[in-house]
């Protein structure tokens, strides 16, 4: 038999690669005849980048960038293994763990570090560059990005504007002249799973910028500001990017990617599935195993077991989901492709000593599993 093992990572537990195999060690001790194909998948959030550079072989390198507060901060960039193809996470260099809550301010935070991480892979010699845009700080409609890409937004003055979206609002000229040449031969997709427009009531301001320390005040000029932006890139650019769904993603760099790097926005599980060619492995196989750390009814909309179970359905392929915690209302998701759902729990722990067991509880799972499926073989 040939089993196709494409969990997500348990967060704070295991990546999932680790996962991958302890599932594989627990069914290999149960049947060392069961073949196993480990596909470490992720859903376009944190991990992405990770899973992707597991799942073929690539390499992941560490930088030094602004962080959103204009601080020096390390962060990671990877090159897939056909050394074609770059990716990399912006919460890595903008994200909103590098800023203590009591310092959280979107009016000033900044995407800058996230365009050096473009620009490192740029110097790779890429022809495709993947983003993950969650998890921000930032509400500056990616104009960071574009100013360290050599991008310059200017005031009326022709003084070029600093950091954060506060300053959105002064923007009266955007000058590409010196923006990156390469950008242009190389194609951009972006791992979005929202669909909020830029701005208003569903915008990037009012949904995610309180999250980020924005005060209703703040909001207030956010909003404006990011119109001001869009206005401004209609007039100069020719592109429209206001109501674009998406285009509020990451305090507006959904929008920022679309206008200046040509950015295609794509759910983060399809584009998993497609790097990972999981559809390709799953057609050959008898059985999917997937799973992550907490399965439950919001497992439908977009996380990997489900988008894992979608591809195994439709080559009508059984699907086993293991996971640290199986919540309420999972009934729906025997509907949608997942055949069976086990918790790797054997007994009532701390959250810690959870985590620090996670793969042997679930190579456990696996192994008992087998053992009964043994029985029924």
């Amino acid at each position: 038999m040939k089993f196709v093992l494409a969990p997500d990572s348990f967060k704070e537990s295991m990546t999932a690669k680790e996962v991958c195999e302890a599932m594989e060690r627990g069914i290999k001790k149960a049947n060392s005849e069961i073949d196993c194909i480990r596909i470490p998948m992720a859903d376009g959030g944190e991990g992405t980048m990770q899973s992707l550079i597991d799942a073929t072989n690539g390499k992941i390198y560490s930088l030094k960038v602004v962080g959103p507060l204009g601080n020096e901060v390390e962060a990671m960039y990877g090159i897939l293994g056909d050394n074609e193809t770059g990716i990399l996470e912006m919460a890595s260099a903008s994200g909103i763990q590098l800023v203590p809550p009591e310092n959280r301010n979107p009016l000033k935070t900044t995407t800058y570090g996230t365009g050096q991480l473009i620009k490192a892979c740029l110097g790779h010699g890429i022809k495709k560059l993947l983003v993950g845009i969650g998890g921000s700080a930032t509400n500056d409609g990616g104009i960071g990005v574009v100013q360290a890409l050599g991008g310059k937004f200017l005031d009326s003055n022709g003084n070029e504007l600093g950091f954060g979206g506060g300053e959105l609002g002064k923007l009266a000229k955007i000058d590409l002249t010196n923006f990156d040449k390469r950008l242009k031969d190389v194609i951009v997709e972006v791992a979005c799973d929202v669909t909020n427009p830029l701005c208003g009531e569903r915008g990037a301001s009012n949904i995610f910028g309180p999250q980020k320390g924005a005060t209703p005040e703040m909001i207030k000029i956010l909003d404006s500001n990011l119109k001001h932006y869009a206005s401004v890139i209609k007039d100069q650019l020719n592109k429209d990017v206001l109501e674009i769904p998406g285009a509020g993603a990451a305090g507006g760099l959904g929008a920022g990617l679309m206008a200046f790097l040509n950015g295609i926005l794509k759910k983060g599980i399809d584009m998993v599935i497609e790097y990972t060619k999981l559809e390709e492995k799953v057609k050959d196989c008898d059985m999917v195993w997937t799973g992550e750390g907490s399965i439950d009814f919001q497992t439908q909309y977009g996380k990997t077991p489900l988008g894992v179970a979608t591809i195994a359905k439709k080559h009508n392929k059984p699907v086993v989901a293991l996971a640290g915690r199986v919540g309420d209302d999972i009934d729906i998701l025997y509907d949608k492709g997942i055949d069976s759902i086990f918790s790797i729990m054997k007994e009532v722990t701390s959250l810690e000593e959870a985590l620090a067991k996670g793969q042997e509880n679930v190579e456990k799972t696996a192994e008992n599993i087998i053992r009964l499926m043994n029985l029924l073989l």
